[in-house]
């Protein structure tokens, strides 16, 4: 197994203890966050430079493999829909948010097996990596972030808070739109599998 799989082997490896820090009250604090949420922001941040590393390795090395096509882009979904529930559980992000995401991820991975069924193994499109990337800044933001999404309560932020809470209600939005829009292209992209399955 090559360095840039076993990094997104890693990446996958870091999510229970994304989850296992949800759920430990650490006291103190450190930069205004709980501990706790300080180390999941951080697990994060280290499992979100990993997915930019792995692809980096994998493409100047030309260690790209079906492996890593299929193992990555699963590994950025069970990564970012897992941040998107704890947020919801935290009671920062609306559940319909989470909702959009997590079901355009199933449809992809549905997709995805079925080529993989047919030998076909399908990569990321630039609209998935855009994608990608904007879920995992949106995330990022709201773990800083101590106030709900599109929060209204501008009288009780400070000037950095209230100007955290626009910057990350701005990226969450862009991160839906970005995933309705790959949604659409991916399937447009690849309706050629699902209609041969279906014998169309």
């Amino acid at each position: 197994m090559n360095l840039a799989n076993k990094l997104t082997i890693f990446r996958v490896i870091l999510i229970p203890f994304f989850v296992l820090f949800a759920f430990i009250d650490i006291p103190g604090t450190i930069f205004g966050l709980t501990i706790s949420k300080f180390i999941i922001l951080l697990i994060f941040v280290i499992a979100a430079i990993t997915d930019k590393l792995d692809g980096y390795i994998a493409r100047k090395y030309n260690m790209i493999t079906d492996f890593g096509k299929f193992l990555d882009p699963l590994a950025d979904k069970l990564l970012v829909n897992t941040a998107l529930i704890l947020l919801v559980g935290f009671g920062q992000l609306p559940s319909w948010i989470a909702i959009i995401i997590i079901l355009r991820e199933f449809i992809i991975t549905g997709v995805r097996l079925i080529a993989v069924e047919d030998g076909i193994v399908i990569a990321a499109n630039i609209w998935g990596k855009i994608k990608t990337v904007s879920q995992m800044f949106a995330v990022i933001l709201m773990l800083i972030d101590k106030h709900n999404f599109m929060s209204c309560a501008f009288e009780q932020m400070g000037t950095f808070e209230f100007v955290l809470n626009i910057l990350s209600t701005l990226t969450m939005t862009v991160a839906v739109l970005a995933t309705v829009i790959s949604l659409v292209i991916y399937l447009k992209d690849n309706k050629g599998v699902i209609l041969r399955r279906k014998g169309i």
